[in-house]
């Protein structure tokens, strides 16, 4: 047997990966554990006694800061951006499985959001909905705000998933005698679910936790990261801690749930 020797390269890498691990959850660690501080506790190590204090504390009256609400206008948020995102994001893949004129300045035109820094958009938008006489609000300058930013990455994805979606699929249904929409309903559909829920979660993070674009033009009322942020020079417990531990969990059973429903779906399909 021959004895696979790693190089100076491999060990380099691993090195660099166990840097970004530690960069990457260190933080997210510490935020977690000070969560669990005890009654008396503070911000900082170390722990002064262990309790559930500040998770139950999340459900009683903030002198400082409105949890609920936040969330609520977050998740909301985060729902109409997903379905939106979805939506436009599968049709513009249709669109452009054939050319058209004006197709490649449109795509250019689509994606050019992503090179324009967040801040200047906020600012842009928020600017506009004043001068129209318009009050910016959660619900409307911020929703378009945040499709500025969720649409580029769905379409992307739907381009790539279309570019290896084989049409033969679709040849072999209109053969069979299927209509235009019996073929995309029974055959495309099924196929690129999985992609579409995919493109729906990426939607719905990146609108949950978006804040530069959403600084300008969320109006009255804060969604959950400007919530937070306007929390951190005021709130001296660890209540905010308590905070950012449930929504990181939140989160996880959000990316939870849709991983399970893909993997059901893909089971499910190569059953069938």
């Amino acid at each position: 047997m021959h004895s696979e020797t790693r190089g100076r390269e491999f060990y380099i890498l691993a090195i660099f990966f166990a840097l970004f691990v530690l960069f990457l959850y260190g933080p997210l660690s510490a935020i977690l554990i000070l969560a669990f501080q005890g009654p008396n506790g503070g911000l900082t190590f170390p722990l002064n006694g262990v309790s559930l204090h500040w998770f139950a504390n999340l459900f009683e009256q903030q002198a400082v800061g409105d949890f609920g609400g936040s969330f609520r206008r977050s998740f909301m948020l985060g729902v109409m951006v997903m379905i939106v995102t979805v939506l436009v994001s599968l049709l513009a893949g249709l669109a452009f499985r054939r050319k058209f004129v004006g197709a490649t300045p449109l795509f250019y035109l689509s994606v050019a959001s992503l090179v324009v820094p967040s801040i200047i958009i906020s600012l842009g938008i928020g600017v506009l909905f004043q001068q129209l006489g318009l009050e910016p609000a959660w619900y409307s300058s911020a929703f378009g705000a945040q499709l500025t930013w969720t649409l580029p990455f769905g379409v992307l994805i739907m381009f790539a998933v279309f570019n290896r979606f084989s049409p033969s699929y679709e040849e072999a249904a209109r053969d069979l005698g299927a209509n235009s929409w019996q073929t995309f309903s029974n055959v495309v559909l099924p196929m690129i679910a999985p992609s579409l829920i995919g493109v729906g979660l990426f939607g719905f993070t990146l609108s949950y936790d978006e804040f530069a674009r959403t600084l300008m033009t969320s109006g009255t009322y804060n969604t959950l990261p400007l919530e937070i942020y306007g929390m951190t020079t005021n709130v001296t417990t660890p209540v905010l801690y308590a905070l950012g531990a449930v929504t990181t969990f939140f989160s996880l059973i959000v990316i939870g749930a849709t991983l399970g429903i893909i993997a059901a779906m893909n089971r499910r399909r190569s059953k069938g």
